[in-house]
This record gives structure tokens, sequence and C-alpha cells, in this order.
């Protein structure tokens, strides 16, 4: 991999993935934090093990997701496998009515509500008493264990689970909340670290924004650190919520177009060999 990685011309977007990782490498060896946000389109189409992984070794620090990711982590975690053609679904009406995926995620927003915690925590930790037999596919879980925070920001009307009914709007909105709180507190950490925004169009890029803006005007200073967003179509929001924006007074921005099942593996291949060459470097 080191060859492959060295191979590849020091300019544009190939010199971009570079410097990302070795951002990351660094924000890992210095303690600083990584933010991944994500949508659900990572999780679909396979990313959870490198993700899972980034979480384990320490490397990403914490997760932000849209509601629909975690719908996506809890069928991986269940079953293996995740999605549904919604266009024959959608003509009888039986899109999205899995009963087993409704009931559990809305089980895990009420006990959420119940006990004051974020969504994310939750579902991590359900997925893991409920012992599912993919459990190690969850990056909820792999959150929970590791102890990093992994919050879920809801949509309400936009996730299948919302026509579930045991959906208990109060219940998803108060977790919900909660989950935002708490990625207040993660973003007001983020200073000399990176945030990664990795196919989320518009939910992640507006929660991140107002993140951001709150622990500023509770007077967190943070600035300085690599804004980057990773997705197959440049979007508005993801450009100027995640990247320009928030990187006006200090930091380090970076754009990348492409498929997540090719960039992102790049990325973590590309993270893992600049975190051995820091180590190498030390010794």
């Amino acid at each position: 991999m080191r060859e492959f990685l060295d191979s590849m011309p020091a300019v544009l977007a190939a010199k971009d993935l570079r410097e990302l990782a070795r951002r990351i490498a660094s924000a890992r060896r210095r303690r600083r934090l990584f933010l991944l946000m994500s949508g659900a389109h990572p999780i679909k189409v396979g990313l959870s093990p490198l993700i899972c992984g980034l979480v384990r070794d320490g490397v990403i620090g914490a997760l932000a997701t849209n509601g629909a990711a975690a719908i996506h982590d809890f069928e991986m975690a269940a079953a293996g496998r995740t999605s549904e053609d919604v266009g024959e679904g959608l003509s009888d009406g039986s899109f999205g009515m899995a009963e087993e995926t409704g009931a559990f995620l809305n089980r895990a927003a009420k006990l959420a509500a119940a006990e004051n915690l974020g969504f994310g925590e939750v579902v991590g930790r359900e997925i893991l008493r409920a012992r599912l037999k993919f459990r190690d596919l969850s990056i909820f879980a792999a959150a929970y264990k590791a102890g990093a925070p992994a919050t879920v920001h809801v949509t309400l009307g936009a996730d299948i689970v919302h026509m579930h009914p045991a959906a208990d709007g109060g219940a998803i909105g108060k977790a919900s909340m909660a989950d935002f709180h708490r990625l207040t507190a993660v973003v007001s950490e983020l200073s000399r670290g990176v945030v990664v925004n990795l196919g989320s169009a518009v939910v992640m890029p507006e929660v991140f924004l107002k993140a951001l803006n709150l622990a500023r005007n509770l007077g967190r200073t943070v600035k300085d650190f690599t804004a980057a967003d990773m997705d197959f179509v440049r979007h508005y929001r993801p450009q100027r919520n995640v990247v320009q924006r928030p990187t006006e007074t200090g930091g380090h921005r970076v754009l990348l177009t492409g498929h997540h099942e090719v960039m992102f593996p790049l990325l973590a291949a590309a993270v893992r060999e600049e975190l051995s060459r820091q180590a190498r470097t030390r010794r």
C-alpha cells in the first residue's frame, strides 16, 4: 500500500487525499479530535468494517450521522446486509415496513428519552445487549464499546421507522436533541483536529454549523481545524457549512469527489500508512 500511495501524483485530489490522511494521523498522534460525520449511503455500500476499525483503534474519536444511517447500521448488525428496492415496495406500500427495524429503533428512542441519553449511544448499547449476529459490523456498537460519542440527528418523517406504529415523535425528538447537545460538546473540542463529512448532503452540514455556532456562542474557541467533504457529487451545504464558513477564521479545507466505496477505503489506507510512517520516524 505504501508503494501504491507513493506512486500517486502529488497534484490535485491525490495531493489533497494524502494531506488529509497526514492531518488525521497527526490528530491521532497529538490526541486531537477526528470527527466523522456520515450519511446513510456509506453504511449501505459496505464501509462499516473500515469505520469500525478506525473507531476501535482510536483514530475516529466521534461519529455523527443522520437517522437513515442508524437504520442501515441496525440492519447490518441484525442481518449482515441492508437496503431494499424502493420502487418495487412503493408501488404497493410495503417499502420500509420491516417490523424488526421499526420496532428496534423506536424502542431505542424511547429508552434514550426515558434515561435522558442520546439516541446514538442507546442504539449502540442495545445492539450489543441484543447480541445481534453481525454486531461487529455496527459503527454504533463499536463506538459504544470504545467510549466514543456517536450521535444520531433525526429529521422527523424522513426515515422509514417513522411509519412504524411504535414511533413516538416526542421520544425521537428528545433523544435526537440530547445528541445535538452532545455533538455541540464534541465540536467544542475540534480545534487543531479534523472533521470529515462523508456523504451527507443536507442534514449533517446543517447540524454541524449550528453545533459549531452554539459552541462558539458559549465561549469556546473552536478554530484551526481541518474540514473536509467527501461525496460523489459536490453539494452546496457541505461545501459552505462544513468546509468554507467554519474555517474562515483559520483552518485547512479539503474537497474530495468520488464514490464512497472507492474514496474512503483509499483514505483509510492512507491514514494507516501515515500512522505507520510517523511511528517509524519517531523511532
